[in-house]
């Protein structure tokens, strides 16, 4: 099934993040012919948070030698001639991070769909894992984007997410700007970064929760003005010149790697990009290298080369490093595996359902069109019809929940009239692809100007547990009404997981209105045990499931009835989700 790409929100690329499926990457890691692993203190000293792993990989130097004290080495084509050319060049936007774009990993020749992403949460709703944070350190230019994007590649996980800490740059002042415009202002320095926002922000996002990354645009040496939004993080990898200079950062970090890359190449690859990227000249170029980016490394970053868990040599070329790094990671990511739709499925019922739900009456209209779509002779156009039938009966009830006012209006024969109106800020419908989605004609006939957004779970057929794949909501969510709109509930476990993600996203608990056509009881307590304030309509309750974790008696797979993909082959069937 194919989705949009989110216009306001992209959940996979803003800061910047990629991720790939399993079968995607069938090649092996290997080590290069003469890469040596030696246990190292740290540059030959004990180091105060253990042994320092050091991965010797180091190439010459030589040509670059030249090229530093040559009179001639100026402009482009001397750049060129020291260092690999590139494929197909071309100018780069000089933002800390680029547009929006489709969740995609694009390798080569070959574009990937996302995979999804597991639970993040236990059966109570609450957060039970935070995500995996992997700090890169190291000198201007000295790999450190392209180690993040060789550990990604090799990860093979879902839902990685790329941090740039030239995204947390402070806004200049006009004085400043005058330096920065002059190559006279140290961006090379502690105090160039907003150290408060990146640690709230980082921790927010290590938390799961949906935040919002600025764009720094090098060329006016300020921010722009939208900001770009990120969400769910399985792991993080967070890489600055300064990743290491801050103690609340640091504490924030489950693994630190520090790039060490030679003085002069990182030289010549700062020339290459500032020329190329961000519109630089050669002489301004050196000019800030000398007085502040080179003091400042011995100064504020080589010395914190002794905290990292590991050094990697010559960045992104040291498959050893990254083979060591990726096995690391793995084994913590087994570690904070759950398992939530067993312990719901396994979970005892025996209470009475909740106050929070609300079951549409039973009328002889109502019972009559359950008649109909549950029948399994009713054709696809008459349950289509009779579904939307019941679809608006169940979008007017469910908004009777929302808050509402005494409100007096003015008739045309001049006399007031006592009503009632809507009190909130705004409705946001959310569907939960697919078979959610048949529900968004009856609330926009009910709600005039009503947002969309759209969230896509499924089943992982292997493991059992609903993953998120795509969402897309709307800007400024977290201050509406939201009626989550699903077609069939069994053990609540997809439910959970987008009650979850709006709650990520700041949207209040008692703001939410679950609705639902037909739930079974086991979903109706494990949306109610974990989310005791999201109010919870259906037009019926069924008592059990049957081992497939199907509703019994139900209504068969509403999204192929509906559709009309009960006849797909296998292969084509989109996996539903429970």
């Amino acid at each position: 099934m194919a989705v949009d790409a989110a216009s306001s929100f992209s959940f996979c690329r803003p800061a910047v993040e990629y991720r790939a499926l399993p079968e995607d990457f069938k090649h092996q890691l290997s080590r290069r012919t003469g890469g040596n692993l030696t246990w190292h203190d740290g540059r030959g000293q004990k180091t105060a948070g253990g042994r320092t792993v050091k991965l010797l990989q180091q190439p010459g130097t030589e040509a670059l030698q030249a090229f530093l004290h040559s009179p001639s080495g100026s402009g482009e084509d001397s750049l060129d001639r020291l260092l690999p050319p590139a494929v197909a060049p071309r100018r780069k936007s000089a933002t800390s991070l680029s547009k929006s774009e489709p969740p995609l990993l694009r390798t080569g020749t070959r574009t990937i769909y996302t995979a999804g992403r597991p639970p993040w949460y236990d059966e109570h709703g609450a957060q039970s894992k935070e995500a995996f944070v992997i700090g890169l350190c190291g000198g201007s230019a000295s790999g450190k984007t392209t180690v993040a994007n060789k550990i990604i590649e090799a990860l093979d996980v879902p839902w990685v997410v790329l941090l740039s800490m030239d995204s947390f740059y402070k806004v200049l002042s006009p004085d400043e700007q005058a330096l920065a415009a002059s190559n006279d202002y140290n961006f090379d320095h502690p105090g160039a970064f907003d150290f408060e926002l990146l640690v709230a922000t980082l921790r927010k996002l290590k938390q799961g929760k949906s935040v919002k990354i600025p764009v720094y645009d090098f060329t006016t040496h300020g921010r722009q003005k939208d900001w770009k939004n990120v969400y769910g993080a399985s792991v993080i990898i967070f890489e600055g010149i300064m990743s290491f200079a801050d103690k609340e950062l640091l504490q924030l970090l489950d693994m630190k790697i520090f790039v060490d890359t030679d003085s002069d190449i990182r030289l010549v690859r700062r020339l290459r990009r500032d020329i190329t990227e961000r519109g630089r000249d050669i002489e301004g170029v050196i000019k800030q290298y000398n007085k502040f980016v080179k003091p400042a490394f011995e100064q504020y970053i080589e010395p914190t080369m002794r905290l990292a868990d590991i050094v990697v040599p010559r960045g992104g070329g040291n498959m050893v490093a990254i083979d060591l790094i990726v096995q690391h990671v793995h084994s913590q990511l087994e570690e904070r595996e759950l398992s939530v739709r067993a312990l719901l499925a396994s979970a005892q019922q025996t209470q009475p359902l909740p106050q929070t739900l609300s079951v549409l009456e039973s009328t002889p209209q109502v019972k009559g069109l359950h008649t109909i779509i549950r029948n399994k002779e009713t054709s696809r156009d008459e349950f289509i019809f009779y579904s939307k039938r019941l679809m608006r009966l169940l979008i007017e009830h469910a908004l009777t929940f929302l808050p509402s006012q005494t409100c007096v209006v003015q008739t045309p024969q001049g006399h007031e009239y006592e009503g009632r109106s809507y009190n909130g800020k705004g409705i946001t419908g959310v569907s939960v692809l697919r078979a959610g989605e048949t529900m968004e004609p009856a609330l926009r006939a009910v709600c005039k100007d009503v947002r969309i957004g759209k969230i896509l779970i499924q089943t992982n057929m292997d493991s059992g547990e609903p993953e998120l794949h795509y969402l897309r909501l709307p800007k400024d969510i977290s201050e509406d009404h939201v009626i989550l709109m699903d077609s069939t509930v069994s053990t609540g476990a997809a439910a959970m997981m987008a009650v979850r993600v709006l709650l990520d996203h700041e949207v209040q608990e008692d703001k939410i209105v679950l609705v639902s056509l037909l739930m079974a009881e086991l979903g109706v307590h494990s949306v109610a045990y974990a989310f005791p304030e999201v109010k919870i309509i259906t037009t019926a309750v069924d008592k059990s499931l049957d081992d497939l974790l199907h509703v019994i008696p139900g209504i068969g797979d509403f999204g192929d009835r509906y559709f009309g993909t009960d006849g797909w082959s296998d292969e084509d069937q989109e996996q539903p989700s429970h």
